[in-house]
């Protein structure tokens, strides 16, 4: 029987207690212009790891692709690992299973009561996914009913996480990255609103527990302003913004700091 070799990357962008077995390689994604967190860098040999701000553990994937030599591929998140029997999967577990199985993913995530569209427009942008099916009819249209098949479903395959053969990686990975290539570009070329939708959506995905915004409604269509607003009250972690926009500082706003001939008013 063939000896199949194997590497699952787990993304990350700060230290963390790792998986200790030989399957596993920590990737600090987002490493470019940053100081070494001492795991494998993206930003090594062939990487996009400058894109990490809009393509996320993307750019851990994608150094993987380009840089690894492995039969099998695989990505999981510093705090979302693949389980057998109860515990953190290792080498041994799926040794037996390569050469018989292609792809292994997670559990499907069931959202019953929405499609994967409907749960991405309320928590992000819709234009984004306008945007990606736009460039799938266009690169990709032989792919077009199965893309509207995946996102009007209620369930899905979450997080990017996979572990998956080296030919079909290839394939995968050159489809996937022409796709997101094409809508960056699109995104980059957006207007001046349309760019801050997609910064503050950008923010909203990201990790960060403090935020500072600068007139975060400016060039906010009025639907644009409730899904900001929304998300602000939604976020966890402590927001700093200046606003002139006295209706969503009223919506938003848990303590207020007037600054008025050089002196500080809090309103609580």
């Amino acid at each position: 029987m063939e000896d199949y070799s194997v590497k699952v990357i787990v993304a990350t962008h700060k230290p963390y207690e790792m998986p200790s077995d030989k399957l596993y390689l920590p990737v600090h994604v987002g490493a470019a212009g940053k100081e070494s967190i001492g795991y494998q860098r993206d930003d090594e040999g062939d990487n996009i790891s400058n894109l990490n701000p809009y393509f996320c553990e993307l750019t851990g994937f994608y150094w993987a692709w380009k840089n690894l030599k492995e039969d099998y591929i695989g990505l999981v998140h510093y705090r979302r690992l693949f389980t057998m029997n109860g515990r953190t999967l290792t080498e041994s577990d799926i040794k037996p299973y390569l050469g018989k199985i292609k792809v292994f993913t997670p559990c499907k995530r069931r959202y019953y009561i929405e499609t994967l569209k409907s749960h991405y427009d309320h928590t992000h942008y819709p234009e984004h996914l306008k945007v990606t099916r736009n460039t799938v009819e266009r690169l990709y249209p032989e792919y077009l009913d199965s893309y509207d098949k995946a996102v009007n479903r209620t369930w899905g395959y979450m997080f990017n996480m996979m572990i998956i053969d080296r030919t079909l990686l290839n394939d995968y990975c050159t489809w996937l990255f022409n796709i997101l290539d094409d809508v960056f570009k699109q995104i980059s070329s957006l207007s001046g609103g349309e760019r801050g939708r997609v910064s503050l959506a950008k923010l909203m995905l990201s990790e960060a527990n403090f935020l500072i915004l600068d007139e975060p409604t400016n060039h906010l269509d009025i639907l644009s302003k409730e899904i900001l607003e929304e998300a602000l009250n939604n976020y966890t972690g402590t927001v700093l913004y200046v606003s002139h926009d006295r209706y969503f500082i009223n919506k938003t706003a848990t303590r207020i700091l007037e600054l008025t001939n050089q002196n500080m008013v809090n309103y609580i």
